[in-house]
């Protein structure tokens, strides 16, 4: 990703005003169910999305963590990894090691639809992560990796390898690239136009006229 932008993103932006640019261009069905939450709560992720998806198993793989680990050691720099894992409450699959690893390979954060563990290390080392659950269980004989950058639906909304991702504190939203450059140039407009919005509120404007003469809320 884009450096420049990436920061840009980060100091503008907010998932919110990103979901109402979204809507604007007709995409309504883009936020990330909301029991996905982060794990700490400045946590924020930016990047483009590699997929994963899991599945429950009922006995250990012959080559356990095969897929999963060749998920994350595919992970390039800017990248978030987006994982499905089909709603077990069996297991975890994310944790302290593969957020490093994670961290080494330059990665954004991850968002699971799941579980993960080792939350105080994953917290102290600054990783976003997000996520639908905390358990100490293993993966291992419980879940398995059977695809990545494959197209997924995560928190009921299809990702694809490379859609930009947006995660903080209110929630994840999902950037399709076929309209990405419009969400965002709609994004930046509408956050830099609700700083004038809020600069009438608190100089006394009602919330009324200031709709009527903004249209933003």
């Amino acid at each position: 990703m884009n450096n420049k932008l990436y920061e840009e993103m980060k100091q503008y932006l907010f998932s919110s005003v990103i979901a109402d640019a979204l809507d604007g261009c007709g995409y309504r069905e883009q936020i990330l169910r909301h029991d996905i939450r982060p794990l700490f709560p400045d946590a924020v992720v930016i990047g483009r999305a590699l997929t994963v998806l899991s599945v429950d198993v009922y006995e250990i793989p012959e080559k356990p963590y095969k897929l999963e680990l060749e998920a994350v050691d595919a992970l390039s720099p800017g990248d978030v990894l987006v994982a499905q894992t089909n709603g077990t409450i069996r297991s975890s699959l994310w944790g302290e090691l593969l957020s490093t690893a994670a961290i080494s390979r330059g990665a954004m954060g991850a968002v699971i639809d799941g579980f993960t563990r080792d939350c105080q290390a994953i917290s102290a080392m600054g990783f976003p992560l997000f996520i639908r659950g905390i358990a100490p269980y293993d993966s291992k004989g419980r879940s398995d990796v059977i695809a990545y950058n494959t197209p997924i639906e995560c928190g009921g909304v299809m990702v694809f390898p490379g859609d930009l991702i947006f995660g903080d504190y209110d929630g994840v939203v999902v950037i399709p690239q076929a309209v990405e450059e419009k969400v965002l140039s709609a994004a930046f407009e509408k956050a830099s136009a609700e700083k004038e919005v809020k600069e009438a509120l608190e100089n006394g404007m009602s919330a009324t006229d200031a709709f009527n003469k903004f249209g933003i809320l």
